[in-house]
């Protein structure tokens, strides 16, 4: 089955494109708004609406394949690629991009994925949100030349071994982290609630005391407004190197600490995201895998999640190959192809670490279904619902795509 045009069209995200480096120096919150002037080169508004760009592959037959392309929140800050907007990267991908894709068949997804995700056009590598977007429509488009669904393709080019199911699905409340948390109550999220505890002072407290606050309402809430008792989702909580800040990034005090959210949080589960930040990939792969030794040695049962400082699929193997963590998220558009997410899935199982598509709030409906099929195909320990921070919108999206393409798959 041969690609015989390329179609694109603007889109809008989930979410919002946001300065991380005008913030970070200070810029002010006016509703929605952020007061000041952008620094980080592209910006317009130091919070602009997030763009998309959906690829539409034509195939031979008629039918159309399409993915998403999409950047994280923050992009074009920590060494990502530059500001994604629509306006600057449909030419590429209508010009160079489509010169070199038609007329080639796409029944191996695999070979071309890795293909388009190594392109240089210009003496540039594609920026990641194109290899992310593309390689999703190629993956769509073997599907559809193989008239299966896009995890039965990954499950067989990649020979993952897994059984299709559907995997927990967490959710993540913003700021809005009393309200959002009723909402996946109610809807039975598997792992709640992210939490966004990204200052000391005004979310975690000088004594870690107002986590540890929050941790004991949601534990009530959940056990006094569950609508069954067998409802036990997972609290996973995302700190941002914050409880490191607070105690100086000492291994003793911070187990000593997460042993009591681990306390406050029973009779549920606890993951902590982030504990620390110090600083670089190597200093930071250390300090996982010590405080996951330390946890173990004195049999407290919270699980770290591995997130800042590993980014890239080489990172992913890295903290994964010396425990640093119990789990690692892979953040989807910045690993660019979804050829290198599910390469990163696979790796997890193979040396036993939990893996958990993640993402950004500010990807768009196609790349969370695509994403979806792929955490099924790989068995992934998690997969957050995405896109925007809404809580509603994206358990739906993700749990609906995953029980079509169970409904399909039974059928046949």
């Amino acid at each position: 089955m041969k690609i015989v045009d390329i179609v694109c069209s603007a889109g809008k995200t989930g979410f919002y494109f946001d300065d991380q480096l005008a913030i970070k120096r200070g810029a002010k919150h006016d509703g929605m708004f952020y007061l000041g002037e952008p620094m980080i080169e592209g910006f317009s508004q130091i919070r602009q609406a997030g763009e998309s760009i959906s690829v539409m592959l034509i195939l031979e037959d008629g039918q159309i394949a399409h993915g998403d392309c999409a950047a994280v929140q923050y992009s074009g800050a920590g060494g990502r690629d530059p500001l994604f907007l629509a306006e600057d990267f449909i030419p590429i991908i209508e010009g160079p991009i489509k010169e070199r894709l038609v007329g080639r068949d796409v029944v191996d997804f695999k070979e071309f994925a890795e293909e388009v995700d190594k392109m240089v056009i210009d003496g540039k590598r594609l920026h990641t949100a194109i290899r992310y977007g593309v390689t999703q429509a190629l993956l769509d488009a073997a599907a559809k030349a193989k008239k299966v669904t896009m995890a039965e393709v990954v499950q067989e080019e990649y020979n993952t071994g897994v059984e299709l199911k559907a995997i927990p699905i967490f959710t993540q409340s913003g700021d809005d982290r009393y309200t959002n948390a009723d909402k996946m109550i109610i809807k039975e999220a598997d792992v709640l609630p992210h939490g966004l505890f990204n200052n000391v002072e005004e979310k975690l407290g000088l004594q870690g005391e107002k986590l540890k606050e929050y941790i004991e309402w949601l534990r009530d809430r959940v056990l006094n407004n569950r609508a069954r008792e067998d409802y036990v989702p997972v609290f996973h909580i995302d700190v941002y190197g914050t409880i490191g800040e607070l105690l100086d990034n000492d291994i003793e005090k911070m187990t000593e600490y997460l042993g009591e959210l681990e306390e406050a949080a029973k009779p549920f589960k606890l993951r902590i995201e982030g504990p620390m930040d110090v600083g670089s990939r190597e200093a930071q792969m250390e300090a996982m895998r010590d405080l996951r030794a330390s946890l173990e040695a004195k049999g407290i049962g919270v699980e770290l999640v591995a997130d800042e400082w590993c980014n890239t699929l080489e990172d992913v193997k890295y903290f994964a190959d010396n425990k640093a963590g119990h789990m690692i998220q892979v953040k989807t558009p910045d690993l660019g192809g979804v050829n290198n997410t599910i390469e990163a899935l696979v790796y997890c199982n193979e040396v036993g670490i939990g893996s958990y598509i993640g993402g950004t709030c500010n990807e768009t409906n196609r790349s969370a279904e695509v994403c979806a099929n792929i955490a099924m195909a790989c068995g992934a320990t998690q997969i957050l619902a995405k896109p925007g921070m809404g809580v509603d919108e994206g358990i739906m999206i993700v749990n609906n795509e995953m029980n079509r393409v169970l409904a399909l798959v039974n059928r046949r």
